[in-house]
């Protein structure tokens, strides 16, 4: 991987296919879930040895909660035992942790251990670290609108000025930047209400690889065909050469 000018670059995973990945293996479900939290240590890890400026995971999604109780369940007990175990890794990696979503639905327990690493690591200054969690980018945009009409009624924003930089300032974690390039796995080829405003220019790359199978060196693939693009922003390649 040529990972030069990796500390510009914010990433988006939609990670998919641990179900499926379980039952070509004839195995339940949760233990695909399981296998593709070590797909997530080893990424996370790899990434933030590369110096990476922001990678954004979909962990879990608003719909998510649709899913059997059962599975629901066993999830949030995975994300509660992943924050213990790499508790460690995310701060001795300088890595800085947020959430993305409606933390209020996600079981106590694991939303205060979610939100005792977000703030020990807030004045970390490596990868920057957003977790989906509860989230859905239509949410996040209604939300967003509600800030904004909200402070137009106490008149400390007049609605002429609203501009794209108002709608960035508030929505999920404002200090996340764009994303340069969005991954998903499984050979799915969707968007799945993620992340919606800041994927606007972000190059889209998929994989066959389900999640717990993608490792190290297929990140990288995706980077060196990220590299390979041209990036044009509406902008002729004329002009874009002219710079």
């Amino acid at each position: 991987m040529n990972n030069k000018g990796l500390e510009n670059l914010h990433i988006a995973v939609i990670m998919d296919g641990n179900g499926r990945w379980a039952k070509k293996r004839g195995l339940p479900r949760f233990l695909g879930h399981k296998e593709g939290v070590k797909t997530v240590k080893k990424i996370i890890t790899h990434t933030a040895k590369n110096h990476l400026k922001a990678l954004s995971i979909f962990a879990f999604s608003a719909e998510n909660w649709l899913r059997p109780k059962e599975e629901v369940s066993f999830l949030m007990n995975l994300l509660d035992e992943y924050v213990v175990s790499e508790w460690d890794t995310i701060t001795k990696n300088n890595i800085r942790f947020v959430m993305s979503g409606k933390a209020e639905l996600i079981p106590e327990k694991t939303r205060q251990s979610l939100l005792k690493l977000k703030e020990e690591t807030k004045n970390n200054t490596g990868l920057l670290l957003n977790m989906a969690l509860s989230y859905s980018a239509q949410d996040e945009l209604v939300d967003c609108m509600k800030q904004i009409a909200k402070k137009v009624q106490k008149g400390s924003i007049n609605i002429d000025d609203i501009s794209k930089d108002t709608i960035r300032d508030n929505l999920y974690n404002s200090e996340l930047p764009d994303v340069d390039l969005l991954i998903r796995t499984s050979g799915e080829q969707r968007i799945s209400n993620f992340m919606l405003w800041r994927i606007s220019y972000a190059e889209l790359y998929f994989t066959d690889k389900l999640w717990p199978d993608f490792n190290e060196k297929d990140f990288d693939k995706a980077i060196d065909e990220f590299n390979k693009r041209v990036r044009r922003f509406g902008k002729t390649d004329e002009q874009l050469n002219n710079n």
